[in-house]
């Protein structure tokens, strides 16, 4: 058991977070911790610099995907960049820092690289002696992550390992894990009962899909597109917390019910995403690292629409080289890609099958269990 853990992530997207609440989980499932604390580091940033992280994340995600993968790729750049983002985020995170030395955790575990590097600079001035781990959130790596003091790196893939090898990382200082996501979804839960629990149609062919906690995403474009469908289906749209949306759904779906072979359901927020992921039959959206990392451990093969040029290219990359995902890059065909996939039902057994070889529903426990074997190195 580790005394002082404290799991560090960053609300620049929810996935970062959702990644530390499964790390958590994992901890108080193993009883591995006696004082564990979740931080978003934002919180010990100025107000300023919080609205730049999360804020206008959000918004470029939203409104201005292409500029969020120039920068993502500008500053992909192995130890290019390193010394003057240190330079601002040390400016900006002086409360962050003074916690960090007046509470000296054990470990810290990092779910984004924004504290990990932070962590890294007080390690190299000997201004705390914490243990660090960093967790990559996405199937590739991007040289915001990279650190020169930390003692584990966990990663999604093989090829991520290879990658940071490559780049001077000692192989015995990485382990292939999986990106860490709610113990919940390695529970084995029956179609057929999360569909009658979920009021959906336990017949119909179901798709999934999601707009994130925040809500944001072309998702009524998505929708529109799908109502083109020759195949009876029944659409579960994930609205988050978006009111806004959902209201605006629920209003077209009530309008095409009469014209349209698509049966649309709107869901705002909801903690139940592993049940609703467990009665669907294909992820439709965004590869995110998390919500991929799900939707493998719950056996659904994924439909990539128009994915972010940066991170979620890269996740893509991997989908469709595995064979885990197929693609649409022109939302006018989308109807025709699905339906298509739904009449060969071969093809789509196979998907399955190599989404199954791809999860690791039990990621988070397993680096919970690998940092306790290193406790002592």
């Amino acid at each position: 058991m580790f005394e002082r853990v404290l799991i560090l992530s960053a609300s620049a997207g929810a996935g970062h977070v959702r990644a530390a609440q499964a790390i958590e989980k994992a901890f108080q499932m193993l009883n591995a911790a006696g004082d564990l604390r979740n931080i978003d580091t934002l919180d010990y940033t100025n107000k300023l610099f919080q609205k730049l992280y999360s804020q206008a994340y959000i918004e470029m995600v939203d409104k201005a995907p292409d500029l969020l993968g120039w920068i993502h790729n500008y500053f992909d750049k192995p130890w290019k960049q390193q010394k003057r983002r240190l330079v601002f985020d040390k400016l900006n995170a002086g409360p962050f820092i003074k916690m960090l030395k007046e509470y000296q955790p054990d470990l810290a575990v990092c779910t984004h690289f924004l504290p990990a590097e932070i962590i890294s600079w007080l390690k190299q001035k000997n201004y705390i002696t914490t243990r660090q781990a960093i967790i990559i959130t996405d199937y590739d790596l991007h040289a915001f992550w990279l650190c020169r003091h930390f003692e584990h790196y966990f990663v999604a893939i093989e090829e991520t390992k290879q990658h940071l090898q490559a780049l001077g990382t000692p192989p015995e200082k990485i382990t292939v894990s999986g990106i860490p996501i709610d113990p919940v979804f390695a529970e084995n839960k029956d179609k057929s009962e999360m569909r009658k629990k979920l009021g959906l149609d336990v017949a119909l062919p179901a798709i999934l899909i999601s707009a994130g906690g925040f809500g944001v995403g072309p998702m009524e474009m998505l929708i529109e597109s799908l109502t083109k469908m020759r195949n009876k289906v029944q659409v579960i749209a994930i609205c988050g917390k978006n009111s806004e949306l959902k209201n605006r759904l629920e209003k077209f779906s009530a309008k095409s019910l009469s014209h349209s072979s698509v049966k649309i359901i709107p869901v705002g927020y909801t903690t139940q995403m592993d049940e609703y992921m467990s009665a669907a039959d294909l992820l439709l959206g965004k590869p995110g690292g998390l919500t991929t990392s799900e939707a493998l451990a719950k056996t659904l093969p994924i439909v990539i629409v128009n994915p972010i040029q940066g991170q979620e290219e890269r996740n893509s990359d991997h989908l469709l080289e595995e064979g885990a995902a197929i693609r649409c890059n022109n939302l006018p065909i989308l109807a025709y890609k699905i339906d298509k996939l739904l009449d060969d039902p071969r093809r789509l057994s196979l998907m399955k099958k190599n989404v199954c070889r791809l999860a690791r529903p039990t990621a988070a426990l397993d680096i919970i269990r690998k940092l306790l074997s290193l406790r002592n190195i």
